[in-house]
């Protein structure tokens, strides 16, 4: 199989040639090496050269002989070095979590560890650990965080599913920068154990990047589902998600807003994006009207800020009774001293707030089926637009550096409903905005169904980017 072939099969295709005896599973895994060689030359995704050899996995699995890559900061995977993309944590798995179980169970070929910012506290993957990783759409651009590593070589063509993670948008605005689909689950929908019970206080999530809808669901499956002892678990599907490809989804009443939480207007080239799909939905026979839950900026800060002062320290004492300081980046440094400040009042406060956003967003969708806005506020930024090194940042300086670029996706995660973004917008240089659909807490199926329409309405599959493993 030549790299243009292998570049124009998503994961269910490539499955069904294995399947039926056109190709070998280890022809396809030999393809793929030779595939993420020539991408991450350019791109710069992986954290680590390729796993000679790949993870173990079941040759039977419903995804066998797929190829796959892992995040930098799980699902832990025995024996496999993480180091969260800073130069202050070296940690090897001492078992597999319960995710990379499903993984391997699926049967996917898993050949190596993806770059992420440090401690995934960014909406850009610029490490000084691994330095830039490149957009295979401008070279100049970011792919988004913290799921980087993985939308670039996704988007690239060298595997067609990635492992991403998401605690405020880190699998959907990936997504949107490099032209790909990304699913946020509902909270409990994946196991996050052994090791953790709520990760992030519940508003961080596992899933992955595809470029296509029928991957997303096939991946979906299986990996859903609770495991022993988890803390939350989501309603059980109806049926496989895989079903819900194509299906109908009835007369839906959907939302439209190009305003985020915080409240922060998208550019009017992203914002005409979630317009037209609104319009397309409205095509499709939907009630489409302009709204949104009302959360104000002062709920969201009063969660997020905590919760990612959290984020960046619990890690790091995880790895170390503390982090060396010349070897952490200026807003980790920061976030951890403000941990050793933050008081059981403080988190109190936060853990109010999500609640009040929980039941504000469980109101709306009361009234509304789907919310459809912009997944991010501008198109791919330029690499060092979000300066993670900038010491004069406190986390919640940081947090609103953030959200200024991306304030439409923190809120679901706050109150863990399922979200999508689909690249169903384009710049006028060519660049992708993604599109965030969000659906009411266990009902990743309607999602799928309505991105399948999407797809079918408003089809991304003839754009690739300017690097792209198909071209070579």
């Amino acid at each position: 199989m030549e790299l243009r072939e292998y570049a124009g099969y998503d994961a269910v295709g490539l499955r069904g040639l294995i399947a039926a005896g056109e190709i070998s599973a280890g022809e396809v895994e030999e393809v793929a090496r030779r595939a993420l060689e020539a991408a991450d030359a350019e791109l710069n995704g992986l954290a680590l050269p390729p796993f000679t050899p790949a993870l173990d996995h079941d040759s039977g699995g419903a995804l066998a002989g797929v190829p796959f890559l892992i995040k930098d900061n799980g699902p832990m995977a025995e024996g496999t070095p993480f180091f969260c993309g800073s130069r202050a944590v070296r940690a090897v798995a001492g078992h597999d979590t319960d995710l990379m179980r499903r993984l391997r169970s699926a049967g996917l070929v898993t050949l190596g560890l993806t770059t992420v910012p440090e401690m995934m506290i960014s909406f850009s993957t610029e490490s000084v650990l691994y330095g830039p990783t490149r957009n295979p759409w401008d070279l100049a651009r970011g792919v988004g965080g913290s799921s980087g590593g993985s939308a670039a070589l996704v988007a690239a063509g060298a595997v067609p599913l990635a492992h991403g993670s998401d605690g405020a948008g880190s699998i959907r605005i990936p997504a949107s920068c490099c032209g790909l689909v990304g699913l946020k689950p509902s909270r409990g929908r994946v196991p996050c154990g052994p090791d953790v019970g709520e990760p992030l206080f519940g508003i961080s999530i596992e899933s992955g990047l595809s470029r296509t809808v029928r991957d997303t669901a096939h991946y979906l499956d299986a990996i859903q589902g609770p495991a022993p002892g988890d803390k939350y678990t989501a309603p059980p599907p109806a049926r496989p998600y895989a079903e819900e490809v194509g299906a109908d989804p009835g007369r839906l009443r959907v939302a439209v807003s190009t305003r985020g939480w915080p409240d922060v207007a998208a550019d009017p080239e992203v914002a005409a994006a979630a317009v037209q799909t609104g319009l397309a939905l409205e095509k499709l026979g939907h009630v489409v009207g302009e709204a949104g839950p009302e959360v104000g900026a002062e709920t969201m800060m009063s969660a997020m800020v905590p919760f990612a002062i959290v984020a960046v320290a619990a890690p790091l004492l995880t790895a170390l009774r503390a982090p060396d300081p010349a070897k952490v980046e200026a807003v980790t440094r920061r976030a951890f001293a403000e941990a050793g400040e933050l008081s059981a009042y403080r988190l109190l406060g936060a853990f109010d707030a999500q609640n009040r956003a929980g039941r504000t967003v469980g109101a709306f969708f009361g009234e509304y089926d789907l919310l459809v806005t912009p997944t991010l506020a501008r198109p791919p930024a330029p690499h060092g637009t979000l300066r993670y090194d900038d010491p004069g940042h406190t986390v919640a300086t940081w947090l609103e550096s953030l959200f200024d670029y991306g304030p439409f996706t923190a809120l679901f995660n706050l109150t863990g409903e399922p979200a999508i973004s689909l690249p169903l917008g384009w710049s006028d240089d060519g660049l992708p905005i993604g599109v965030q659909i969000v659906a009411p807490f266990g009902r990743e199926d309607l999602l799928v169904r309505v991105a399948s329409q999407l797809e079918e309405a408003m089809p991304w599959a003839g754009r690739t980017p300017a690097v792209h493993v198909g071209d070579r």
